[in-house]
């Protein structure tokens, strides 16, 4: 079997799958006895990879694996093939998601502290449906709050691979404002449509975390009043904004 050959099938599967597989994945499009290493795979990704690099198409390697995507330049032109209004989410949502990004695990009452008014219920609930947060323990305080943090889909939709390439805070200027905007990358169009998955369900007895803060609802919080103010689903990434205050706080 030629390397060409290899490389048509590896191409084949990710494009017939619309969604980031694994080496262990690709591995098993092959028969038994032709089967390549792990470092054949990748040595062949990045093959296909640097083939794709004049073309609209581009090999992204994700937190769930390697998957073929349409370039960020050309998702405009692209979306146009569905007409349909894209999901829009509002910027208090945004900035909590912003938050359990750079600040996870966090609990809502921290997030409620650093935003100043009172998260909205239908806010978690969008996250945790959507499979971007999940709920990964408890603080080890009275009433044990649940601790937030971000799940791989989230690092798969922005294009990440780790929690460590999202843009440092350090970088970002008037930390204490929550109005910042955070230049990610957008969300690449997968070159096949992939099924939603279904939402992850929280653990039933999630693992204690150690922390000193409470998950009490502030009595002078505000409910959120800009659940109205919406920012497009395409631009879900330059739209996240940076979480305020130090990060070792």
């Amino acid at each position: 079997m030629s390397e060409s050959y290899r490389r048509n099938v590896i191409e084949a599967a990710l494009l017939a799958a619309g969604k980031s597989l694994q080496l262990s994945d690709l591995a098993q499009v092959f028969a038994d006895n032709e089967r390549p290493s792990d470092a054949e795979l990748t040595a062949l990704l990045e093959s296909l990879s640097a083939e794709y690099s004049t073309r609209a198409l581009e090999l992204a390697r994700t937190a769930s694996g390697w998957r073929v995507q349409v370039r960020s330049e050309y998702a405009t032109e692209v979306s146009r093939l569905w007409p349909e209004r894209p999901a829009r989410y509002s910027r208090a949502l945004l900035e909590t998601l912003a938050l359990i990004a750079y600040r996870q695990p966090i609990t809502r009452g921290e997030i409620e502290q650093v935003r100043g008014v009172a998260v909205n219920p239908n806010i978690i609930k969008t996250l945790l449906e959507r499979n971007w947060v999940r709920v990964i323990g408890t603080r080890d305080v009275p009433g044990r709050p649940e601790v937030l943090g971000t799940t791989a889909e989230f690092l798969d939709h922005f294009g990440l691979q780790r929690l460590e390439q999202l843009p440092p805070l350090a970088e970002l200027k008037a930390l204490t404002e929550l109005n910042v905007q955070l230049e990610l990358p957008s969300p690449a169009i997968a070159a096949v449509a992939a099924p939603a998955a279904p939402p992850a369900a929280p653990p039933h007895e999630p693992p204690v975390i150690g922390g000193d803060d409470s998950d009490a609802e502030p009595e002078a919080l505000q409910e959120d009043a800009d659940d109205e103010e919406l920012a497009d689903g395409s631009d879900e990434a330059k739209g996240l904004v940076a979480a305020a205050g130090p990060t070792d706080s």
